[in-house]
C-alpha cells in the first residue's frame, strides 16, 4: 500500500498509555512512510501544569517504544523530545503532515501559521476524532489517573458502601 506522507509527525504527552493514542498512532503510520513522535520532557510538561501527576519522560518512552515495537513501527519512527507545543514540525522541511485529535487540532493550526512566518509550506492537517470511552465521553488520562476509565475506556465501577455495612 502506498503511503500518502513521506514524513508525518505527532506528539504528546503519551502518560497512561491508552487506545486513544494506539488511534492516533495507528493513523500517523497508515498515512505516512515515516512517523515523527514528538514526546513531552519533563520539564515541558512541568509548565503544562496538568491536573495529576504524569508519569517520568524514560517511563512514557518505553512504553511507547514497546507499543511500536510490537506493531513493526520502530524502524519507521523517529522519537523527538519536545521542549514546547511546536517542536520540530514548525520547522522541518521534511516533515508533509501532521495527525491531531479534534482536542489538539489547534496545535496545528499554530504549528502551520508558525510556518508560513518561516515560508515553510503548511502541513496537511488530520484530525481524528476523539476514541470514546463506553459512556460516550472521550478517553484521557486525566479520567485514567482519576479512576474513571481503563486504558481501554472501560468504566471502573465504585464500590459503593452503604450506611448499613
Amino acid at each position: 500500500m502506498s503511503k500518502r506522507f513521506k514524513v508525518v509527525a505527532v506528539g504528546g504527552t503519551f502518560d497512561e498509555f491508552h487506545k486513544g493514542h494506539r488511534v492516533l498512532l495507528k493513523t500517523a503510520f497508515e498515512i505516512g512512510q515515516r512517523v515523527m513522535i514528538g514526546v513531552c520532557t519533563d520539564v515541558f510538561v512541568e509548565k503544562m501544569k496538568k491536573p495529576h501527576e504524569v508519569a517520568p519522560f524514560a517511563v512514557r518512552l518505553e512504553e511507547l517504544k514497546s507499543f511500536l515495537l510490537k506493531h513493526d513501527w520502530l524502524e519507521r519512527s523517529e522519537i523527538v523530545p519536545l521542549h514546547d507545543s511546536y517542536g520540530p514540525a514548525s520547522t522541518s522541511k521534511k516533515i508533509e503532515a501532521i495527525v491531531v485529535s479534534q482536542e489538539t487540532k489547534q496545535g496545528a493550526i499554530s504549528i502551520n501559521e508558525r510556518r508560513k512566518a518561516k515560508c515553510l509550506p503548511t502541513l496537511s492537517v488530520i484530525i481524528i476524532e476523539m476514541v470514546l470511552a463506553e459512556n460516550c465521553n472521550p478517553i484521557s488520562t486525566t479520567r485514567i489517573r482519576c479512576l474513571e476509565i481503563d486504558h481501554e475506556g472501560r468504566l471502573i465501577k465504585s464500590r459503593i458502601i452503604s450506611k448499613n455495612s
